[in-house]
């Protein structure tokens, strides 16, 4: 049935654990990951609640083809209400903690109330143990996964944990998992801060039970091999990663460049992904059960060494900076992933202060010891990356994102975020249908819930016109249904590049022996996309949050091939 039969309930408050049996039938309704833990949260949680109390709760959840051959069935998500946006949060993570999780025997791991002290969880195939993480406490990501996996004595077990960032309750805070792999965006890793929750060490050996073993092997040879022809997940992301997208973006002219204010950018020849390929990479890696290997080792000159920076990190320490110094852009990526940051939201963020500081809007007196906030200036971002994590001087406003941070000084209209988590690298004027999945996705701000970059600008699975309204609310509402449910299955969103909701229904129906069409599992990824939108609307949000920064739907682009465009918003809902 690909399950594993149990999920575990972790009282923190009482320091109690409690095994409970897998929901066999919402997993039918829900399947798992994404989905089920939604629906458990929804059930659970009131959405009233402020994020930070010990009355949330944090769900770790893998999904039926986590931990199964299934190409990059590896992946696991967190769900919990994000003290970011005040919504649903749910964010994906590779690496090979999902799949080790499982096989110590479970599916999803439920966090209720908070600590008295430092914690975190052992889970193996015979043990499970709150330990005491108060020698762990204030350390950074990397330095307490080698605490961990020593102090356990299982060197291949895998670490998901937070850092200085999650304990300092930065509204950014990310889950890191592996060192390098991160549950990144809407402050997860704030909840687990507030909870006294330093870690889960994660062990086992199970294999998830597949209900027709004949049948996964060749519908999984099957679309390995379809995998490996398609131009997208064979050559390009192999070969320069998700980087390979730098110079297509700017080329198409919507890369966002100075938060916003351009649509492309000079320097990217320098920082992009063929750079980086000439200039730091040591190997490719790979996440658990994954043929793609679109993972960047890389090694900086001053012996720094780490994963990355991936092609949303890439452009906003680059080009939303105005920078184009690989080495600060890839130490900045590096220094992220170990004091536990979403690196879209904190990149972002100080490319809002450099805007607000060079309009006058910050003064010089409000930076202390800081550097200047002018764009272009390499050694902001190391400087204040750290000063958001220790929340000192303005530290402790950046590092509540870049909406609270032109609020407070007195201009959120700059501020490039949807719901107050900050926007990705892709300018919405220049893609109409993307831009209309940035104003309605559930989680605010995010490339990953309809990703329409794929047929407006890669044409891939057809070619579709960037600037065309007729037709995309369409794909854009089958794009986040079909996201839902790759979220929910446990695969990465990257395998959508060459398979297609058949082959989706296929890999499920051999692994659980449902007989689902192509249709009913987009209605399950439906069901899963109108939950989460409930628990939003419940929790007050306002409708009229569907939306966008009044720079990218007033202001035209003005050079490139996008000059004169705005994102037509208004239009596109109308079409519906």
């Amino acid at each position: 049935m690909a399950y594993m039969g149990t999920i575990l309930r972790i009282n923190l408050t009482k320091s109690t654990i409690t095994k409970e049996s897998f929901p066999e039938d919402l997993a039918k309704l829900y399947i798992g990951g994404r989905g089920l833990a939604t629906k458990m949260m929804v059930d659970e949680v009131d959405p009233g609640i402020d994020a930070l109390s010990p009355d949330n709760k944090l769900f770790f959840a893998t999904g039926p083809l986590t931990n199964t051959t299934a190409p990059t069935g590896g992946r696991y998500m967190v769900i919990t209400k994000s003290p970011l946006t005040n919504l649903a949060a749910s964010s994906n993570s590779g690496g090979f903690f999902g799949a080790r999780m499982k096989k110590a025997g479970y599916d999803i791991l439920v966090f209720e109330g908070k600590s008295e002290k430092p914690v975190y969880l052992y889970i193996d195939e015979e043990t499970v143990e709150l330990r005491d993480a108060s020698h762990l406490w204030g350390k950074r990501v990397w330095e307490t996964t080698d605490m961990l996996i020593e102090e356990t004595g299982q060197k291949r077990a895998s670490v998901a944990c937070i850092g200085p960032a999650g304990e300092t309750l930065s509204l950014m805070a990310s889950i890191m998992n592996d060192k390098n792999r991160a549950a990144g965006r809407s402050g997860v890793g704030a909840v687990m801060g507030s909870k006294n929750l330093k870690a889960v060490v994660a062990w086992g050996t199970r294999k998830s039970p597949i209900v027709d073993d004949e049948r996964m092997r060749e519908i999984v040879k099957e679309k390995i091999a379809m995998l490996k022809a398609h131009g997208v997940t064979g050559q390009g992301l192999p070969t320069f990663g998700t980087k390979v997208l730098d110079n297509i973006i700017n080329e198409s002219g919507l890369y966002p460049t100075r938060n916003f204010q351009e649509a492309q950018f000079s320097g990217v020849a320098s920082m992009s992904g063929e750079a980086l390929v000439d200039k730091y990479l040591v190997k490719n890696s790979s996440c658990y059960s994954c043929p793609i290997g679109c993972g960047r080792v890389v090694e900086l000159p001053n012996g720094m060494k780490g994963e990355g920076p991936e092609y949303e990190t890439g452009w906003a320490f680059g080009p939303a900076c105005g920078i184009e110094d690989l080495n600060a852009i890839t130490e900045a990526n590096l220094i992220c992933n170990d004091l536990g940051f979403d690196t879209i939201s904190a990149g972002v963020t100080i490319s809002a202060a450099m805007e607000l500081y060079e309009k006058g809007f910050i003064p010089d007196e409000d930076l202390g010891n800081g550097p200047k906030l002018n764009f272009g200036t390499t050694e902001a971002l190391a400087w204040y990356l750290k000063v958001m994590a220790s929340r000192e001087g303005i530290g402790d406003l950046m590092t509540r994102g870049s909406y609270r941070l032109a609020e407070a000084y007195g201009h959120p209209e700059l501020s490039m975020s949807v719901k107050k988590q900050e926007l990705p690298a892709y300018d919405p004027r220049g893609v109409q249908g993307h831009g209309l999945g940035y104003a309605t996705s559930n989680r605010g701000g995010c490339h990953v819930r309809s990703y329409l970059i794929s047929p407006e600008i890669l044409g891939v699975p057809e070619k579709l016109d960037p600037q065309a309204i007729d037709g995309k609310p369409q794909w854009v509402m089958t794009f986040q249904d079909l996201t839902a449910v790759i979220d929910s299955a446990g695969l990465c969103l990257f395998t959508s590049f060459a398979l297609g909701v058949p082959d989706y229904a296929e890999l499920l129906n051999a692994a659980l022996g449902q007989n689902w069409s192509a249709a009913e599992i987009l209605q399950i990824g439906e069901r899963i996309w109108n939950l989460e939108r409930k628990f939003n609307l419940d929790a007050g949000m306002d409708p009229a949050a569907d939306t966008l920064p009044p720079r990218l739907l007033e202001t035209p682009i003005e050079k490139g091939p996008n000059a004169g465009q705005v994102h037509r918003l208004q239009r596109c809902c109308r079409v519906l």
